[in-house]
């Protein structure tokens, strides 16, 4: 899908008439709740990534970032090379979930999902699963970073309960020798931390009651 201005690779969609967007062509504005709903996304399986997955993993990450490798928590990792989870639609990836081990926490190296199923609860469904993963394997913490011009996954991580610990001013412009422009052109330079806290009564409790 086609940013509707310049046709370049899109990665956002409007919340409030759905077109496809860049990073460059992207606007950050008050939006209210009716226009942020998604149309949902129907019969969506979320299943732990297989080695046939990593090719369309690696086209989302080109697609979304330019490059396959993400810095995070003084950390680079290769995408594609991480175990991951994945959002399928009869059988196609439209997004997925990427994470490592460090310590007494499992990070969230990269999330993507294909802009037409965005606000369709796709991403939150990704997340949900490396929670439960982490728990599965005994982390406290969930840790995930953000540049500083992402006010969208910024908004998206602290809706599910994520906070902001922790911030690296020019970690971002370091790796790429440069200040780039963002989203909305906001200048692209820094890393900003998140973590949530896990609990595993919480999280078993809360899942006897939903099933």
């Amino acid at each position: 899908m086609k940013c509707y201005c310049c046709k370049e690779e899109a990665v956002y969609k409007c919340a409030v008439c759905g077109k496809a967007v860049c990073g460059r062509h992207a606007r950050l504005g008050v939006i209210c709740q009716p226009c942020t709903k998604g149309s949902g996304a129907k019969h969506v399986a979320v299943r732990r990534g297989s080695n046939n997955d990593r090719c369309a993993i690696r086209m989302f990450v080109k697609r979304f970032w330019g490059e396959e490798e993400q810095l995070t928590f003084d950390r680079e990792f290769v995408v594609a090379e991480l175990p991951a989870f994945v959002a399928k639609i009869k059988g196609d990836v439209i997004g997925f979930i990427s994470y490592a081990e460090m310590g007494d926490a499992l990070v969230i190296a990269a999330l993507g999902v294909l802009p037409e199923y965005q606000a369709a609860g796709v991403g939150k469904s990704l997340v949900k699963r490396v929670e439960a993963e982490a728990v599965e394997l005994g982390k406290e913490r969930l840790l995930v970073s953000t540049s500083n011009d992402d006010l969208p996954a910024l908004a998206f991580y602290q809706q599910l309960g994520f906070q902001i610990f922790d911030v690296k001013p020019d970690a971002i412009a370091k790796k790429h020798g440069r200040v780039l422009e963002g989203i909305g052109g906001l200048p692209l330079r820094d890393e900003l931390r998140l973590r949530k806290r896990l609990s595993r009564k919480t999280y078993n409790r809360r899942h006897r009651t939903s099933g």
